[in-house]
């Protein structure tokens, strides 16, 4: 996890009462690491760490790999103020939340950015968010809190077992060189009954997406986000949610563009026409029915 520089050492933060905000012009404020004070240090950071159970491994060690070798920070280095999907998109993924969240959720935004599709009018308990971008993710106006941390390099998050109600991760599922050990760490995270949205479409930064992502299909990617809940033990059977915008084939899957100008513009994280709509959710132990 990235501390910034002008955010206090842990012993000065044990002292105070609030946290600092960040040296970002904003109220957004960045998440320290839990330190415990009690005699049973060990025994707590053995239980913050033990992850969900890896029932077997989803991708070959090919699967994994990127045409861009460069750490992702260097990547991510600079801000991307942009929508990196269309609006119509966005509509359904808020309309989406809008049905499977609730007010008072405590919810993470994985590998968030300056928006988080949330819809305006509902205020949650509290949003936190996660990213590479600390610059975008200040800007961000539903965070309380985030933190910066690339999840290729190290998976484990710094955060309570069962401290959430629901995970979201929005078009970046293809960049995940580790997905079980992420998916792992989700469900230890999750309150039972929590709930993981996975959604996504075809756009995509060419050279960071896994070669898994990039030589599949629109329906192969969708199995394949199934398949990292399915490796995982803990999560419900996943239902998957499409609503497709463009052209599809037989199986009902969407017409992939291999067209020069599409494989640039895929490079850029661009792409031209309507975007389908794809997610993928499941729950942890159990789906919990709302009144």
């Amino acid at each position: 996890m990235l501390i910034f520089s002008q955010t206090p050492n842990p012993c000065q933060f044990l002292k105070q009462t609030t946290l600092k905000s960040t040296r970002f012009p904003s109220r957004k404020k960045t998440l320290l690491p839990i330190i415990s004070n009690t005699k049973n240090d060990e025994d707590n950071q053995k239980n913050q760490s033990s992850a969900g159970r890896i029932k077997r491994l989803v991708l070959p060690q090919q699967g994994r790999v990127k045409l861009d070798l460069k750490p992702d920070r260097e990547f991510y280095s600079y801000p991307r103020f942009v929508a990196h999907v269309d609006d119509k998109f966005i509509l359904t993924l808020t309309n989406l939340y809008r049905e499977r969240l609730r007010p008072e959720m405590e919810i993470l935004d994985l590998m968030s950015s300056w928006i988080s599709h949330l819809p305006k009018e509902v205020k949650y308990k509290k949003v936190v968010g996660h990213g590479l971008n600390a610059q975008e993710l200040s800007k961000n106006p539903r965070l309380d809190y985030f933190f910066v941390k690339d999840l290729n390099q190290d998976q484990e998050l710094a955060l309570e077992n069962g401290s959430f109600d629901a995970v979201l991760c929005t078009v970046s599922v293809q960049y995940l060189q580790q997905p079980e050990k992420v998916f792992a760490e989700v469900i230890r995270i999750l309150r039972p009954g929590g709930v993981f949205i996975v959604s996504f479409s075809n756009r995509l930064f060419y050279e960071k997406a896994i070669s898994a992502w990039r030589d599949g299909t629109a329906y192969s990617r969708v199995q394949l986000v199934v398949q990292y809940f399915q490796c995982v033990e803990g999560f419900t059977q996943p239902e998957v949610i499409r609503q497709l915008n463009t052209a599809t084939t037989a199986d009902g899957g969407a017409k992939e563009n291999n067209s020069i100008f599409s494989r640039i513009t895929g490079w850029l994280g661009l792409v031209s026409g309507s975007d389908p709509f794809y997610a993928v959710i499941a729950y942890k132990n159990f789906k919990s029915i709302y009144e």
